[in-house]
């Protein structure tokens, strides 16, 4: 089994194909963009255009050997439908929103960061979705994403970019848990760990699980 990874960046690519590795899948990296403003553009590109690039990444991805897809990218999970490119394709594609749904029910009220408007829509359509009552907080963090592509230091980059207070007031506000809804974010888990008694929630384990799991036909 070899997967496609999808992803914004050339970074947060090169982190879905780590992390497959880490559980001993294999993927190859298919960034979409070469940097977050730029893949932010994309993602407010026309809905035809952002399909039929995503459509040709996919074609060439199973023209070397992929049997599936890992989308690793919040922001880009929100922004294509891939449910059709899953139809036209027959790949097995896993993106972030499948799992939001799956989480959504288990919880009244819940904060969530993402990079972008865009990713940020996403993810609240997804959860609502799943669950109508629940109640949602939302910041997006784009300059986060670009001190991560740059390598800052995540202790540092946490406190830059005002992390802990801002899961100070998710928690002021009655918020159980903070969604980590950006595939880069991952990157200062760790450290914002240490600076809030909120839950951390990061879907990519459950994300390598949906992967890993038959698909029709056994695929």
């Amino acid at each position: 089994m070899t997967a496609a990874v999808l992803a914004g960046t050339p970074v947060d690519t090169r982190m879905g194909v780590d992390l497959l590795s880490a559980h001993g899948l294999a993927g190859l990296p298919f960034p979409l963009s070469r940097d977050p403003l730029s893949q932010t553009a994309f993602q407010l590109s026309a809905p035809a255009e952002k399909t039929a690039a995503v459509r040709r990444v996919l074609e060439e991805a199973m023209a070397q050997g992929c049997d599936r897809a890992f989308v690793y990218c919040n922001s880009l999970s929100s922004a294509v439908d891939f449910s059709p490119l899953a139809e036209e394709t027959g790949l097995r594609i896993v993106t972030p929103l499948e799992i939001y749904r799956s989480l959504a029910p288990r919880y009244g009220r819940l904060g969530l960061i993402a990079a972008n408007a865009q990713g940020l829509a996403g993810i609240e359509r997804a959860l609502y979705d799943a669950n109508p009552a629940l109640e949602l907080l939302g910041a997006c963090l784009l300059p986060a994403v670009v001190s991560i592509e740059a390598g800052i230091d995540p202790e540092a980059l946490v406190e830059r970019h005002g992390l802990p207070a801002l899961a100070a007031w998710f928690r002021q506000c009655g918020m159980e848990a903070l969604v980590l809804g950006c595939t880069h974010f991952p990157y200062f888990k760790a450290a914002l760990a240490l600076r809030t008694a909120l839950p951390l929630i990061d879907p990519a384990e459950e994300m390598v699980r949906a992967l890993d799991a038959p698909g029709p036909g056994g695929r």
